[in-house]
């Protein structure tokens, strides 16, 4: 799929309510938690430990920290869409956010996201997304949110 190009505030508008696209699948390995756990200290089994994961996970396999699996995120969507005319870009916040299902070290996962809302704030566009990432053959997502992004537009 092609990325989806804004060029203005306007332009973006008309995609509320619509699915803004699809990013590639990324998939998530045992060296990205290895990683992520020395970068946050979080060294539990769980993610760490692959053979204690083999016979003791229910999972049979180490899994994913569900924040690397939400930090991912930035990288995908800049595969989704491409917003020009923008001095800055603030990400603002996240609501409903649900860990849904575990990423098994291995696993592929790609975002989809939907523009919900996209509301003027004297210049500055704050943008409501409905992001999942999806797993591949996979029914459960991993994640949903709504993430919130400030773009200030020139």
């Amino acid at each position: 799929m092609d990325k989806l190009i804004i060029n203005s505030f306007e332009e973006f508008e008309k995609y509320v309510g619509k699915e803004l696209g699809t990013s590639d699948y990324l998939q998530i390995t045992q060296e990205q938690i290895n990683k992520f756990a020395d970068a946050t200290l979080d060294h539990q089994w769980i993610h760490v430990d692959t053979e204690k994961a083999k016979t003791e996970s229910p999972y049979k396999s180490t899994i994913s920290h569900g924040y690397l699996n939400l930090s991912v995120l930035p990288y995908l969507w800049n595969q989704i869409i491409e917003v020009h005319n923008v001095k800055m870009l603030v990400n603002y916040g996240i609501e409903k956010l649900r860990f849904n299902q575990a990423v098994l070290a291995g696993n592929e996962v790609r975002l989809r996201a939907k523009l919900t809302s996209l509301i003027n704030l004297r210049g500055i566009a704050k943008a409501e997304i409905k992001v999942s990432l999806e797993i591949k053959d996979c029914k459960k997502t991993a994640l949903d949110a709504t993430v919130i992004f400030l773009y200030h537009f020139v």
